[in-house]
């Protein structure tokens, strides 16, 4: 910044950094979905998803370098947690993605929607997470309504999310509907059970129209039978929700699960049994699974 006074150039140098991500690959799906391997400043590495839908443009960000969480059906998790992002590296990859675009030819030319589902559980870096959140906001104007958190269920920080997050979206990785189940594939639940992590959803303040997303993979004969259907609608009886199935995206590594795909006619029943009692349930069309793009899929840290 040469037009700067040099004394003001020195001062900056004490008080200001300004960083960036490096993109050390693009892979494009066929469905049009990108994924980027970032590279940070010490050598590690993450990933980010941009996905396209019709009107909408979805970015979906990671908030650590692998995750702790050690879920079955995830890749992510067996890498194991690395370290936290800082604030700056969550937000570069929204500023990084925004120059991809704007260099290329996708519709929309511009973010509609930021979601923390990528690497890592953004609740365990909570305070980073809430300054990124700001800095969204304030700085880079995106509507909080636009933005989505997700968790495994961290409950303590689900209401610290309330009280401290600028209007944004809660979203529940859920994934079974009694305790045992959840504990076998998420060890998040033996800490904080399923019945925990629902009171701290009903107690969850949502502003009027707004609901809570649970997510929902689907795992044959695991937690995709009628009973887990009707013990979910019960679960969630009273709560403003919505639910995503997700079909399981199998991962090449992950041998136990690799078969564990419900069928199409065991998702739909089971969508049935929630839409019949009320509760507004969508299959969620997984984009990107030939780039390992997906939703369990992403396994940049390595």
């Amino acid at each position: 910044m040469t037009d700067l006074p040099a004394a003001l150039r020195e001062e900056l140098k004490k008080t200001a950094y300004i960083s960036n991500v490096n993109l050390l690959k693009k892979q494009v799906s066929k469905d049009g979905t990108q994924k980027f391997l970032f590279e940070l400043e010490d050598g590690k590495t993450i990933e980010s998803v941009l996905i396209p839908d019709k009107n909408r443009l979805t970015l979906c960000i990671s908030s650590q370098v692998g995750c702790a969480m050690g879920c079955k059906f995830c890749m992510t998790g067996r890498l194991g947690l690395k370290r936290n992002l800082m604030a700056y590296e969550i937000v570069d990859q929204v500023i990084a993605a925004s120059r991809i675009i704007a260099e290329g030819t996708l519709k929309p030319t511009r973010i509609t929607s930021i979601v923390f589902m990528g690497m890592g559980e953004p609740l365990n870096n909570f305070d980073e997470v809430i300054e990124a959140l700001r800095r969204l906001t304030s700085l880079l104007d995106f509507s909080g309504q636009k933005i989505t958190v997700s968790t495994a269920g961290i409950v303590p920080k689900i209401s610290a999310l309330a009280q401290k997050g600028p209007g944004v979206n809660l979203a529940v990785s859920l994934n079974a509907s009694t305790d045992e189940i959840r504990s076998k594939i998420m060890p998040v639940n033996k800490r904080y059970p399923i019945k925990e992590l629902i009171t701290a959803c009903r107690r969850f303040p949502l502003a009027p129209r707004k609901r809570i997303t649970f997510d929902y993979v689907l795992l044959k004969g695991i937690n995709d039978s009628k009973t887990d259907a009707v013990r979910l609608t019960k679960l969630l009886r009273g709560i403003k929700s919505k639910v995503n199935l997700i079909p399981y995206n199998p991962v090449p590594s992950i041998v136990p699960l690799e078969d564990k795909k419900p069928e199409a006619e065991q998702i739909l029943l089971f969508q049935k049994i929630l839409t019949d009692a009320g509760i507004t349930a969508i299959i969620r069309k997984s984009k990107g699974q030939d780039i390992l793009a997906a939703c369990g899929q992403l396994k940049g840290g390595d």
